[in-house]
């Protein structure tokens, strides 16, 4: 591995995203909340974490509506553990959501010297390796509450990195978002743009892929879940059979102390893709549920997973 001061030299400079157009009122409570982000990352690491966490319990009861999916989105995947088992964990995940605050703007925001000493990155070979066979490679990541974290020291493991991003409705926090990600990735692909991220693998990059929330388009399929039928996003099969390009698992979570953070780079999933985009999928499902299991709390339950389902398949969020 390199050292910090070998890897800031390849480090990508942040792509200009002008935010000066973004001064009336509406924006204002969105520069509130940008503003407390910064405040806290300027914090010592366990300093902002902790406080993050003090979020969860007002969090809990400003956020009724994310409480009640999350909460579904437990009972639904963890039906062994007890209900008080099952509270705990829900107000672990709203410190983790709480943390994440701070996290969004370390990850965005931190020198990339700074990032180096409390992100630790287990794998490195494996991507090594597959950008060095030239067709890029899809890095499977997912929605951690610490992937600003995560992928922000892509830039200095990875030659040339793009990501799909989804534009966010609030106009100045889809310009934060992409001003923060363009640190490692200046050319970034909508993720309607399925044209745009082959030509990207094929040219030979590493490309960050977000498959794991619902999907309801025509390269959707009815998959498990932690046993749970869920409508699952199948075309990372397709995308690996178009490109050539290997499918690498892309994940980060805290330690438990509060001290830092790993990246965990899998080797290229085997036998992938197949004839069998469903099966293939099943296979990257199992690989989240491994690693969520081993930080549950830091995956973010706040999201409607097993919306859209066809009948007879009940709506877990219904009142």
């Amino acid at each position: 591995m390199h050292s910090a001061s070998e890897a800031v030299k390849h480090a990508v400079p942040p792509a200009e995203v002008s935010l000066r157009r973004f001064g009336s009122p509406r924006y204002w409570p969105t520069w509130a909340l940008w503003l407390c982000m910064r405040a806290l990352s300027a914090l010592p690491l366990r300093m902002q974490i902790k406080v993050g966490k003090l979020l969860a319990r007002p969090l809990l009861k400003l956020k009724a509506r994310e409480r009640r999916t999350a909460e579904r989105n437990l009972a639904a995947c963890f039906p062994e553990l007890a209900p008080d088992e099952r509270d705990e964990l829900l107000l672990r995940h709203f410190q983790a959501l709480g943390a994440s605050f701070a996290e969004m703007a370390t990850g965005w925001c931190w020198p990339i010297e700074k990032l180096l000493r409390i992100v630790r990155i287990e794998g490195r070979e494996h991507l090594d390796r597959a950008l060095g066979a030239g067709k890029g490679a899809i890095l499977m990541a997912a929605h951690f509450t610490t992937l600003e974290v995560g992928v922000s020291v892509l830039q200095v493991i990875a030659p040339r990195v793009s990501c799909m991003y989804r534009p966010q409705r609030n106009a100045l926090l889809d310009a934060l978002i992409r001003r923060g990600r363009s640190r490692f990735a200046p050319e970034q692909i909508p993720r309607d743009d399925v044209r745009g991220l082959i030509r990207k693998l094929k040219a030979g990059y590493a490309v960050v892929y977000l498959p794991d929330q619902t999907y309801l388009g025509n390269q959707a399929a009815l998959l498990p879940f932690f046993g749970v039928p869920a409508m699952t996003n199948v075309a990372t099969s397709k995308l690996a059979r178009i490109s050539g390009a290997p499918v690498l698992p892309y994940f980060c979570r805290r330690l438990p102390d509060d001290s830092g953070y790993v990246v965990d780079i899998g080797p290229p999933v085997p036998d992938f893709p197949s004839d069998d985009p469903a099966a293939d999928t099943r296979k990257l499902v199992a690989l989240l549920e491994d690693y969520i299991r081993t930080a549950p709390e830091q995956y973010l339950w706040i999201y409607k997973k097993f919306k859209g389902r066809p009948p007879p398949y009940p709506d877990l969020y219904a009142k």
